[in-house]
């Protein structure tokens, strides 16, 4: 498939009713790939499975560096061109599992991307094929993962109580999980309960979250990594959805300090937020301080989430332009939209 047609794909709409079969359930993706599997003619080792691994953590990097409209297209190319033809393939047992997880892997992040863009009906369906990989390979921590990052998806769309069932689900999944992967799905948990109104679950866990994270090591992983950032952004958000928008603003603050520089999407993001909250609570040249900051990001990234960042900065400082501070944001944003738009 031309990875071009990808436009086509993202009119797909994004199902808040969608069934979520256990780890341990069969599973439609699951027979397709094996259908698919027939008559294979060309055989794996070991070394594929590091290409794709490999090609994974380098588009996560450019992700971060770049943004999801650079980093999607080329992660749906080299699923299309390479991917499906080693999950055609011969090979032994653990090298299929091997590279079913390493599949799965790949497709998790690409629906992240397409979810972060707001092609969520796309992002909807990478995750629902990374699931099905995910149980071909064995790989219960990227199943976890992908569960994770549609209730992510969830909460994004507003939908409190299926934000709140798939992390839940995330979470019993993973019985055997790692400190880390344990800290990331609690802190999932907590966002959900916050959505729902219910504070007391939201709380404890966090506390949870928090207790896991100081029992993980300090490695970093380029995919479905979590760190004190993230850990912060989650306290950030329960925070919001609670109704303590000072809270959620020094919480996001701390995430910022956490937070590599080089991670400009996630900057983006955050910065983005923390600026529409500190407007928020009335601090209009403050936030007009942390647009600057987002702006700074804002420069050298494509991304879809960026940009409607970039939009709502825009209206919500329009009525302020009265501030000498709100006038020299428009015009440095003014500026770099007819930049952006001769590029």
């Amino acid at each position: 498939m031309d990875p071009s047609r990808r436009t086509v794909l993202t009119t797909a709409l994004y199902s808040a009713t969608l069934a979520v079969p256990n780890f341990t359930e069969a599973d439609e993706t699951l027979d397709r790939l094996e259908h698919q599997a027939a008559g294979r003619t060309v055989r794996i080792g070991p070394g594929d499975v590091a290409v794709v691994r490999s090609m994974t953590d380098k588009i996560a990097d450019i992700l971060d560096e770049l943004g999801g409209a650079h980093a999607r297209p080329m992660a749906a190319a080299f699923i299309v061109n390479s991917v499906a033809s080693y999950l055609r393939a011969d090979g032994t047992d653990t090298v299929k599992n091997d590279m079913r997880a390493a599949a799965s892997d790949l497709v998790y992040l690409t629906g992240w991307m397409a979810m972060y863009e707001k092609a969520h009906g796309l992002g909807q369906r990478y995750y629902r094929q990374a699931l099905g990989l995910a149980k071909a390979g064995g790989d219960e921590v990227t199943y976890c993962r992908t569960l994770r990052g549609m209730a992510l998806q969830a909460a994004n769309l507003n939908h409190a109580n299926k934000a709140l069932d798939l992390a839940d689900s995330a979470a019993e999944a993973a019985p055997k999980a790692g400190p880390r992967l344990q800290a990331f799905l609690r802190g999932q948990q907590a966002h959900g309960a916050a959505l729902v109104g219910d504070k007391g679950l939201a709380f404890t866990r966090l506390s949870e979250t928090e207790t896991a994270l100081s029992k993980a090591d300090n490695r970093r992983d380029a995919v479905g990594g979590y760190d004190q950032a993230a850990y912060q952004f989650h306290v950030s958000s329960v925070l919001y959805a609670l109704g303590d928008v000072p809270g959620s603003i020094e919480a996001m603050k701390a995430s910022n300090r956490a937070r590599p520089s080089v991670e400009k999407q996630g900057n983006a993001h955050a910065n983005g937020l923390l600026a529409q909250r500190q407007l928020e609570v009335g601090h209009l040249e403050v936030a007009c301080a942390t647009w600057h900051e987002f702006l700074d990001d804002y420069a050298s990234l494509s991304s879809a989430r960026a940009d409607e960042h970039f939009g709502i900065m825009r209206r919500r400082i329009h009525p302020h332009l009265g501030n000498p501070r709100a006038r020299e944001l428009n015009e440095r944003a003014r500026e770099l939209s007819r930049q952006k738009a001769a590029a």
